[in-house]
């Protein structure tokens, strides 16, 4: 099956998930879409965020793709029980594989999640969390500095330390927790700058390895794996800044590429009820 897999993205955060991917299933076929136009989507109202994915996830059905990753937090939150729902192809996204990478983590059972307000708004993660173990303490914490940061390119130096400082300072009061769930595709970027301000002691979870894990499971258990040996062609869209998008996309990926490509997407074809 060498239809690709399609990624979506409020912004250029879900790179980090594309990127696993890759590294896990180099045989696939990735086609990338990050709305960054209309980025973050954590301050957005359900219905916006909504809208904005089935829009985004139309563009990707008409690129006849064979699996949906919802690599973003908050479209996963509000979307991903109704895309499972309404699509024929495996759907995914990334808050339970986040959950279940943290559940292993933690010795205290005191877990930090950060992630955008819509996430957080969501008890997503808290749900996910006590759903596996009814013990886990949960401390939730929004930070909506950091996806605008990130977006703008500021990944590390002091400008990037104060405004983790400041958003973290919450969470630096509670000492008895071990595993901090990065619960924005965004975040993993900054981690660095995360892990300074919040401590070694602590052990940051991303969701991109547990996610891509699952992918490939979800593939072969429904024979959709790429046997092709032809090298994959990956595509990635954006609706906003090509030239940021493709600074930070190639500091991810650490190369250079040219199939890079600004995309308007319109009203979706397929809406939601």
């Amino acid at each position: 099956m060498n239809q690709a897999i399609g990624v979506i993205d409020s912004g250029v955060g879900g790179l980090t998930v594309a990127h696993e991917l890759m590294r896990q299933l180099p045989r696939e076929n990735l086609i990338y879409l990050g709305d960054t136009l209309r980025c973050p989507y954590g301050p957005r109202s359900e219905d916006e965020v909504k809208q904005f994915t089935w829009e985004m996830v139309d563009f990707l059905l008409h690129q006849d793709i064979k699996m949906l990753v919802i690599a973003c937090n908050t479209a996963t939150a509000f979307t991903l029980n109704e895309l499972q729902t309404q699509l024929s192809i495996p759907v995914i996204g990334v808050i339970n594989p986040g959950a279940r990478a943290a559940i292993k983590s933690t010795k205290h059972n005191h877990i930090g999640v950060i992630g955008t307000e819509g996430t957080i708004r969501s008890n997503a993660y808290t749900e996910a969390l006590l759903g596996i173990n009814a013990n886990i303490q949960v401390s939730p914490l929004p930070c909506p500095l950091f996806v605008p940061m990130v977006e703008q390119g500021i990944l590390s130096g002091h400008k990037a330390e104060d405004i983790a400082a400041k958003s973290l300072e919450p969470l630096k009061a509670k000492n008895d927790i071990d595993t901090l769930i990065l619960g924005c595709t965004h975040y993993p970027l900054i981690k660095d700058t995360i892990q300074t301000i919040i401590g070694s002691e602590v052990t940051l979870i991303s969701s991109s390895e547990e996610t891509a894990r699952e992918a490939s499971t979800i593939l072969e258990f429904n024979d959709l794996l790429n046997g092709g040996r032809e090298t994959p062609a990956h595509q990635f869209y954006t609706t906003g800044d090509m030239a940021m998008f493709a600074k930070i996309t190639e500091g991810i990926f650490r190369e250079s590429s040219d199939s890079f490509q600004s995309v308007m997407i319109e009203k979706a074809i397929i809406s939601n009820p």
